[in-house]
Parts: structure tokens; C-alpha cells; sequence
């Protein structure tokens, strides 16, 4: 959220959060596919090196995530799962 149109890498994300890549990446998927979630393919920058994946909230995901903080300050029991619009 701090940085929501900086593209990033999962490993980035995945130190950020604390969360194992089997579980990321299946969350990231989801995210992309639900629309919260930019995603897109990043050339290496050394050569030799595979493409990488790269992720942005979008601006429904930064609404949704900035919600969840919302929710998360007001209710003093840390972040619950909600559906964008939900309250």
C-alpha cells in the first residue's frame, strides 16, 4: 500500500509479508485474477537470467486494502478477510 504502483517482485512481497512462496503465489494469483492485482512479466536485468513475474495493486485493490486496514483499526483485532464494498 505504501507504494501501490511500484511494480514488485513475489520474492519482495514474500520478505514484506512473511509468507512462503506456496502461499503467496497462490494469493497473488487470485488477487490478479479478481482484478486487485496488476500482473506482467519483467524482463531480467542481467543477462542469462528467465523473465520474472512483477505485481501493483490496481486501484480496486488499493481501496480494498486500504479498507481492510480501516476495519482492521476500528475492530483492534487485526485484518479479517472482507469483500471489496463490505463493511
Amino acid at each position: 500500500m505504501e507504494q501501490p504502483r511500484t511494480w514488485q517482485h513475489g520474492y519482495e512481497l514474500s520478505k514484506g509479508t512473511g509468507l512462503k512462496s506456496g502461499t503467496l503465489y497462490p494469493i497473488l494469483i487470485r488477487l490478479s485474477d479478481q482484478g486487485l492485482l496488476d500482473s506482467r512479466w519483467k524482463d531480467a536485468e542481467r543477462p542469462g537470467r528467465p523473465p520474472r513475474h512483477v505485481y501493483r495493486l490496481t486501484g480496486s485493490g488499493l481501496a480494498l486494502a486500504r479498507e481492510q486496514v480501516r476495519v482492521a483499526a476500528e475492530s483492534g483485532f487485526g485484518l479479517r478477510p472482507i469483500k471489496a464494498g463490505e463493511r
